[in-house]
């Protein structure tokens, strides 16, 4: 008897222990993934469908505007080569468009698939996505790991909701698993010591097709960086004087950091890293925080409610406050900012002020303002009707 209880407690510490890594982080991945579950989930597609199917706005209104777009055209011709080619600012652009647009429009057809049921769309979303996984190798040039970032971001989303969706069956999707683990998982996987948008979009695809692929290896690595960068990208007052950094850049000084910063040496809560570069790249960071943490929430860890959550809180809010128009200070930015956000408040002003309830004046009036919100052409894609007050 002293054997069989010795045995069963040597058992239970060996389960315990294996069980234990599994738990370690708020933030790790599930142990098992939910799908469809990158950035938008089952539930939130039922709330969207439930409201274009009886004409409610803004969700009405944000369908039509999508299915005008050049994305739900059926007619679409996609245009895959082996090496997409990619310098500064896209120049050159050697399929650098075309890629970023025929992942949007794959996610566009999956979402035009999803709310009328149509077959037309769910079929074009995967001739696009088939096209490309036949035929890319590689992507080079300056650019590669944000242009891999922008497509990578877009092709899981389109991916998720075909797979686990659509009933007609897709006889490549282990080609495009491939091509995702193969050509776009490893350019982004290791980050960026670039401006804090290009590793915040590189995560947000690493993390997107983690879920697709089910590897959660990478998840777990995926997230422990996007911690790390967003706590360096958005600053609070509780960082300290300074903002945080990303260890691997070296910012070990003030004139390194406030160099890093566009020249701002003024550090208030809600500042990111670019706000003085532009706000459109900083739109872009806020946007892939949002997007991750939106996919975390739906793999059962909810970020939003960490750091995580309150530096998009307060980025959201202090951007859109100028972006609305209020007079900029003298102090920030040399009292002149170059605006452009872009459509990107939906998803975290959903998760914040309406699911946890959160006011967010500034964020709420411009979000209502830009509604219905469309395409950046780059990564982000019709969120007011997938996000725009969807309770589930």
């Amino acid at each position: 008897m002293r054997r069989t209880a010795l045995l069963a407690s040597v058992s239970a510490l060996v389960v315990g222990m294996i069980a234990w890594p599994a738990a370690r982080h708020a933030d790790a991945a599930p142990a098992a993934f939910v799908h469809p579950g990158v950035t938008v989930s089952a539930a939130q597609l039922d709330f969207a469908r439930s409201k274009v199917d009886s004409g409610a706005q803004p969700w009405k209104g944000a369908f039509d505007q999508m299915m005008a777009s050049k994305y739900a055209d059926l007619n679409r011709t996609p245009k895959p080569r082996a090496t997409v080619e990619c310098g500064s600012y896209s120049n050159p652009d050697h399929g650098c468009t075309d890629e970023r647009q025929d992942a949007i429009a794959a996610y566009t057809d999956a979402l035009a698939w999803y709310i009328t049921r149509d077959d037309r769309y769910a079929k074009k979303s995967i001739q696009l996505m088939d096209a490309w996984s036949a035929v890319i190798k590689e992507h080079t040039n300056s650019n590669a790991p944000l242009q891999t970032g922008w497509a990578g971001s877009s092709w899981p989303k389109a991916a998720e909701i075909i797979k686990y969706t659509y009933t007609g069956g897709w006889a490549n999707s282990g080609r495009f698993a491939t091509m995702l683990r193969d050509v776009y998982l490893p350019e982004v996987i290791n980050g960026s010591n670039s401006n804090g948008n290009w590793e915040l979009s590189m995560m947000e695809a690493a993390v997107g097709i983690s879920v697709f692929l089910e590897d959660r290896t990478s998840y777990d690595k995926a997230m422990a960086k996007f911690r790390t960068r967003t706590a360096a990208y958005v600053y609070l007052s509780s960082d300290g004087d300074l903002p945080k950094t990303v260890p691997s850049q070296n910012l070990d000084t003030k004139a390194k950091i406030v160099n890093y910063w566009q020249g701002q040496s003024t550090f208030v809560t809600g500042l990111t890293q670019e706000t003085c570069r532009d706000f459109t790249h900083t739109g872009y960071g806020i946007s892939a925080i949002s997007h991750i943490a939106e996919t975390s929430r739906i793999q059962g860890q909810d970020l939003y409610g960490t750091d995580v959550g309150e530096r998009l809180r307060q980025a959201l809010g202090f951007q859109s406050k100028y972006q609305l128009g209020a007079a900029v200070p003298s102090w920030l930015c040399g009292g002149s900012l170059d605006l452009g956000l872009g459509p990107v408040t939906e998803v975290g002003y959903n998760a914040l002020h309406n699911r946890l309830g959160i006011a967010m004046t500034n964020t709420q009036a411009l979000t209502q303002q830009q509604r219905p919100a469309g395409s950046n052409n780059l990564f982000v894609a019709w969120e007011t009707l997938t996000h725009g007050d969807n309770p589930a």
